[in-house]
């Protein structure tokens, strides 16, 4: 009866409406609860953040301050590669139902997927792993753009993290593309804060309490500076002494620096001390280097090894 009625002829159509238009539905839900678990992972970020107090002495406390300002941008880098994960899924699985309706025999079609599968196993294992470790590497937020990171074939500035290569752009201005399948290490400098370290050499009967009252006003003058603290997360600290040899000591002199300032700050801290030392009579001496000679007499540049002893006869 409903035959006659042409309601059969309806039946598949309609059908593959229901599976399409499911789809759309659960695609949109799913979206939904993506965007708002990242909404809420990025709230729950800033309201720790916000009750935080930036104190340099405090370094688990600075440390929770400054990554959690990263929270928000690998939240809404998560949340994308969720949502594509989960679409590319939702509408695969919907398109297949959608064949069967229409008659199509699917099951050619999810063989050749596994063999296909079975292929790229065996024969793109190298670009397998490179989307996992980047994967994971954008997940674990390891580095992000901008970060200056040794990967280890390259030291530099993060320019772009994809899921299978990260570019880097190191100190001399060259490009690198690394694979992160590649990537075995990360010595990431712009996480959090680090350490801007002076060694310094000054002459072997320095009196080192002169010298630290120096390093501590120097560091104080630069605490109160507001463009040199702008790299500063604490006052420079006088360690002590690093060697000695027979004609100087070396003084290590550190401050916690911003991320990605430590070079600049090193450079300030090595200035001001040099000035104050000029100004206190302190005398930076002139560490005498042994100079090797080539086999025709003239000075080899230093650092050469020196030549090799004549074989005896």
């Amino acid at each position: 009866m409903p035959e006659d009625l042409g309601i059969g002829s309806w039946g598949i159509p309609v059908a593959v409406l229901i599976i399409l238009g499911t789809a759309a539905v659960l695609n949109f839900v799913v979206a939904s609860l993506v965007s708002r678990a990242v909404r809420s992972w990025i709230a729950a970020g800033r309201s720790r953040e916000a009750s935080l107090v930036e104190n340099p002495e405090e370094t688990v406390e600075l440390q929770a301050m400054i990554m959690s300002q990263r929270r928000e941008q690998r939240a809404k880098t998560v949340g994308q590669l969720l949502r594509n994960v989960l679409t590319l899924l939702i509408w695969g699985t919907a398109t297949l139902l959608a064949l069967a309706e229409l008659g199509v025999d699917i099951s050619p079609i999810i063989a050749s997927a596994g063999v296909i599968g079975v292929a790229l196993g065996f024969g793109a294992q190298t670009l397998v792993k490179d989307f996992l470790s980047g994967f994971f590497l954008i997940v674990e937020d390891q580095f992000g753009v901008g970060d200056l990171v040794d990967v280890g074939p390259v030291m530099g500035t993060v320019e772009e993290v994809t899921l299978r290569i990260t570019r880097v752009r190191d100190l001399t201005g060259v490009v690198w593309y690394v694979r992160n399948g590649e990537i075995l290490r990360v010595a990431n400098q712009s996480q959090g804060w680090t350490m801007a370290m002076a060694v310094i050499p000054v002459s072997y009967d320095t009196d080192l309490e002169q010298v630290r009252r120096i390093v501590n006003r120097v560091g104080t003058e630069m605490w109160s500076d507001p463009d040199a603290r702008l790299m500063m997360l604490g006052r420079p600290t006088f360690l002590g002494v690093d060697s000695v040899s027979g004609e100087a000591m070396f003084l290590r002199v550190v401050a916690k620096a911003r991320a990605g300032q430590q070079f600049g700050l090193t450079r300030e801290l090595r200035e001001r001390l040099k000035v104050a030392f000029d100004r206190e009579g302190i005398v930076l001496p002139v560490l005498a280097r042994p100079v090797q000679y080539g086999p025709d007499g003239s000075p080899l540049p230093p650092g050469t090894p020196p030549p090799a002893a004549p074989p005896a006869w």
